[in-house]
């Protein structure tokens, strides 16, 4: 969220990323909204104002023993003003909190204005003497997915790992927590489902409400990332200066029901309502937020360098930038059988819209400041599954599990159709 004064005084830088971010705000209701709210106030103030000095005048002329009839019926007509004036002020003041609501953060002058950047591309992309199958169907040979059996039981777009499959899949997230704890972050296994003010807090709502399960008897949400019940552990609190940096670490499963996806993106794993993800998120001081930037794309890619996968480094564009987003890092390992780069982490600084929001802040030397929020996936485990099954698939149609995840499948270097007992 931005603060009022910020909006007041830069309606321009405002304007320019409500454009690039997509939205439709009408800018000039909200600046009148709040010039009509600060005419109100003043009016209000200087009434109040004129009743103390009053209430003074009277009681000196009491005193005196002079009339004082006309001043006390002066002060009835402002009595009544104030109180016509109350209830506009409060009418007024809700509606601009609401609108203020709507406005997405400033992308931070880094970010490009035109097409992503790329930053940098790891590892070499495997070349294969035999033809590459997707992870649907490898998974599907090795009976290790099946997405027949979850569209039964469910619908379209959700996913079923048997076997190995789901022992790959719970390796995959212990090896990703084990890494970030290594990384100096604090393990949380939080709630799968917050309130609406902890969705708000984060910028979900009021955008992206149609994207999200909703519980409508309780007015709870699914969570559609654990950055949500992650940046809420401190809502509402003020820390200690010492206290920041703050990492957390958090798998859980994300809900989304990606309205208006279609084509070959929503196949298999690559774009499902229901996916497990490890998420990170930090709470830092303002003036080291774009530094602990950096470190969180780095500890991110981490894990695609230990899992020995392809990925690039994008730098988002404003115009791809999420609302409350004011730069982000996308990372994207490469699948062979979707010949593209996937999406498997986005890194984001929020700066302190998130922190206004939910109201975080920290005792510092100029006294309480917002602190600065950062997430970023680490990472999502879908796509993840995708790379490895595609670029670890061998000639025989049996995939190579990653070495680093074979402690966490008791050794096992294979998954093959043949080994019906692992199956």
């Amino acid at each position: 969220m931005l603060s009022l004064k910020f909006v007041r005084e830069n309606p321009e830088k405002i304007g320019k990323a409500i454009k690039a971010k997509g939205l439709r705000i009408d800018l000039k209701k909200i600046l009148s909204l709040d010039k009509e709210k600060r005419a109100l106030l003043q009016e209000s103030e200087g009434l109040r104002e004129r009743k103390n000095k009053a209430s003074t005048e009277i009681a000196r002329r009491k005193k005196e023993n002079k009339t004082t009839d006309p001043l006390i019926e002066e002060m009835k007509k402002v009595s009544e003003r104030i109180k016509e004036i109350n209830p506009s002020l409060d009418e007024k003041e809700k509606e601009l909190n609401e609108l203020l609501y709507l406005l997405p953060n400033i992308p931070h002058p880094s970010v490009p204005r035109g097409e992503n950047l790329l930053i940098r591309t790891v590892g070499k992309i495997p070349e294969f003497d035999f033809e590459v199958l997707s992870h649907e169907e490898v998974g599907k040979r090795l009976g290790i997915l099946d997405f027949k059996a979850a569209s039964k039981m469910t619908g379209h777009a959700f996913s079923l790992y048997k076997g190995l499959g789901a022992r790959m899949e719970r390796a995959l997230i212990n090896f990703m927590l084990d890494t970030h704890q290594k990384q100096g972050y604090q393990e949380i296994s939080p709630p799968f489902i917050v309130n609406r003010s902890s969705m708000k807090n984060c910028g979900q709502l009021p955008w992206l409400e149609e994207d999200m399960y909703y519980l409508e008897k309780d007015d709870y949400f699914l969570i559609p990332t654990a950055e949500v019940p992650l940046t809420n552990i401190h809502q509402d609190e003020i820390l200690a200066e010492e206290e920041l940096p703050i990492y957390y670490v958090a798998y859980s499963p994300c809900f989304r029901r990606e309205a208006g996806a279609y084509g070959s993106q929503t196949k298999g794993l690559l774009r499902v309502h229901q996916f497990d993800k490890v998420e990170l998120v930090k709470l830092v001081r303002p003036k080291t937020s774009y530094e602990e930037l950096e470190k969180l794309v780095a500890d991110a890619e981490r894990i695609l360098q230990l899992l020995k996968l392809p990925y690039r480094v994008m730098l988002l564009s404003a115009g791809e930038l999420s609302f409350a987003g004011a730069k982000c890092y996308d990372l994207e390992v490469f699948a062979p059988a979707q010949k593209q780069y996937l999406e498997v982490s986005s890194c984001s600084n929020f700066e302190d819209f998130q922190a206004r929001r939910a109201k975080i802040r920290y005792h510092c030397q100029k006294g309480l400041s917002l602190v600065h929020t950062l997430n970023g996936s680490g990472i999502a485990l879908a796509r993840t599954v995708v790379a490895i099954l595609e670029n670890y698939q061998q000639k025989d149609g049996s995939v190579i599990i990653p070495e680093v995840l074979r402690p966490y499948l008791n050794g096992i270097e294979v998954i093959s159709a043949k080994d019906e007992k692992l199956r």
